[in-house]
Formats: structure tokens, sequence, C-alpha cells
């Protein structure tokens, strides 16, 4: 009898154990499949910015976010980054000295995420409610040594796989020292160009040269729904390519009013920015295989609530800087391969959790 029994638990353990090594095997095995990307930057975005618009609107749609890290922002040569080497680091998986655009510290050039997508046949965009050029944005196309470059970015631009891309700075390709018209060479290269929202809007296909702005787009409100109407249009075309796409999109001045300490500013642009996230997320429940991410580059202003109302709106802050700050930023994630996201990492691994994700290869 006793045999029996010994034979049976035998039996039972070794069926267990069985299952138990298959569920770690198909768990090993079975990765996330993820086709588009909509990564979101609130540049200078750290917890006290995104707590201020929570504030201030009594909640957020960022708050649906499913998953939330935190990224270390140093760069190669400072302790505190600026956007060129923050975009870099998430655009390339390298850390660089500030100031350079998609090159390692030592000035060679670095592929970026957005380039990688072009080689295996998805669709890109780039999105920023500044000049195309600026430093963000410029991070994901461009490959130069200083980020005031911005004519020379200009070309890069022009020369690039990239599908579409919308934003100010105008006058880096039609007003330049060189007085070539990167316009014309652009509608050479197949891009429609539109010089306003409603030319955005009314493109449906086919690549998109979108300059809106001499310069930058003016501050929320003034600007009005720049950036989750630039957001749609810019899903509207990348959504014809069955095999994905990715898109950056950046919420450029969320750091211009932490450079300029101004409360108020901070808000608004962030309440901005949580309109265009809704939009991503929207799109992520009508299309599996959609992951956004919304990050920030580094954080400016060391923004500081000291008091406040939920109830009324009413946000105080103190600030530390002018300048940007060394502290830590979160990662939101949501959709498909989100939770590859939580925990404490270095701001090169965005870039590195992304490429695994579409499963490109070096």
């Amino acid at each position: 009898m006793r045999k029996i029994h010994l034979t049976l638990l035998l039996i039972v353990s070794l069926s267990l154990l069985q299952c138990s090594t298959s569920r770690d095997i198909f768990a090993q095995t079975i990765k996330p499949e993820v086709k588009n990307v909509i990564l979101m930057i609130g540049d200078g975005m750290g917890v006290s910015q995104v707590y201020s618009g929570i504030t201030a609107n009594n909640g957020l749609y960022l708050e649906k976010s499913e998953f939330v890290g935190f990224s270390k922002t140093y760069s190669a040569s400072n302790y505190i980054t600026d956007s060129a080497a923050g975009g870099t680091a998430i655009s390339t998986g390298t850390k660089t000295r500030n100031g350079a655009i998609g090159v390692d510290a030592k000035g060679n050039e670095v592929k970026t995420i957005l380039e990688y997508a072009a080689e295996n046949g998805l669709s890109t965009g780039v999105i920023a409610s500044c000049a195309i050029t600026h430093a963000t944005p410029a991070s994901f196309v461009a490959h130069q040594q200083n980020r005031n470059m911005q004519e020379e970015i200009a070309v890069d631009f022009l020369n690039s796989d990239i599908t579409l891309f919308i934003g100010g700075g105008k006058k880096y390709f039609a007003d330049r020292s060189d007085k070539s018209n990167l316009l014309d060479d652009l509608k050479e290269k197949g891009f429609q160009v539109a010089l306003d929202m409603e030319t955005v809007k009314n493109t449906t296909s086919g690549k998109l040269a979108g300059l809106v702005a001499d310069e930058h787009p003016s501050t929320y409100p003034e600007r009005g729904e720049f950036l989750p109407e630039s957001l749609q249009a810019a899903l509207n075309i990348l959504d014809n390519n069955p095999e994905g796409f990715f898109l950056m999109v950046e919420s450029s001045q969320i750091d211009w009013e932490g450079h300029d300490n101004n409360t108020a500013g901070v808000v608004n642009e962030m309440l901005d920015f949580d309109r265009t996230i809704k939009l991503a997320f929207e799109y992520a429940d009508r299309n599996p295989g959609t992951l956004v991410v919304v990050t920030a580059d580094h954080e400016t202003g060391g923004m500081s609530l000291t008091g406040g109302n939920i109830n009324t709106g009413d946000v105080k802050a103190n600030w530390g800087t002018t300048g940007h700050t060394s502290v830590m930023v979160p990662v939101f994630s949501y959709g498909t391969g989100a939770e590859e996201f939580a925990g404490i990492y270095e701001n090169t691994d965005i870039f590195n959790k992304l490429f695994k994700l579409y499963g490109f290869e070096e």
C-alpha cells in the first residue's frame, strides 16, 4: 500500500513539474508583438510637472497608464543633461555629450530607432511643438556635432527616409544662409509641403513635411490645438502602412515654461500634452500591437509643489533653478509590451526596450 502511495506521489509531482516547466517555457517564448510605437516626450517634464496637471485638472488621462518606471538622465559629459544628449540617449541607446545630436561621445554617428524602423519597412514620423530642427526632434533624425547646426539638421531631414514631420522651423528650410530652398527639394523627393494646419489636417496619405511656423509655434493656448491635431493627422497617414510605424511626439514647451519658472505655463502645457496622450491611448485601444510610451528627456526648473487644491485646481510651486536638474524622470507606458517599462533604468534602455519589442536585428 505504501508503495502505491509513493508511486502516485511521484507521478503527481512529475506532472506538476512538467506543467510548471511548460508554463515557464511558454512565458519565455511568447513575446508581445509590437507593430506600432508612439513615443511621447514631455521636454522638461518631471513628477511635479505631471502632478501640477493632475491638480489643476482634477486628474489626467495619463493616469490610465498601465505601468510606470523611472529613467536616469545624466549624459556622457554632465550629471545634468541637455535635450540634445537626452534625446540622443533615448533615440539611439547611446549616452553622448551635451549638445550632440545623433552621435556618440566621440562624434561617431549612431543609428536611431526611427532609422531602424524605416530600414525594416515601417513608416516613421516626428512631431514637435517647436522648430522641428530643435534638439529633441532632431536627435531622432539627424547626426550633427552641435544642436545649434539647425540648417545642417534641416538637410538631414531632407536626406532621411522619414515619412512625415510636423512642427515649426520653416526658416531653416526656406530662408537659409546658403540661399538654397529645401522646400522645393522636399517636393522633389515626394513630400507634400504644408505651411498651415489646415493643409496638414487635409493630408491623409503619402509623405508630409508640415512646417507651420517660421521658428516655433506659440505657447499654449495661443497655438490652439496644434499638438493633438498634428498627432491625429500623423496617425491618419501612418495607419496606411500594414507593416506598422514609429512616431515620436514632443511637447516641447513644458521645458520652456520651466526655464521661466512659470507655474501656470507648465500647467497649460501639461494639459495640452494630456489631450494628445488621450488620442494616443485611444489609438492603442483600437489597434492591438500598439505601444505608447510617455517620458521626458530631463526635468526643468527644480519644480516643487508647495501647495494647492484638487477641488479648485489651485497649484502653488517653488522653483530651484532656471535650468535643468539631474533627477530621474517618469516613464509611463500603455498598450502592447507596456510591462517592459516598469522599474528604474538608464534612459538608453528606452531604445533597447523598443528595439527588442519591435524584433529588430543589428
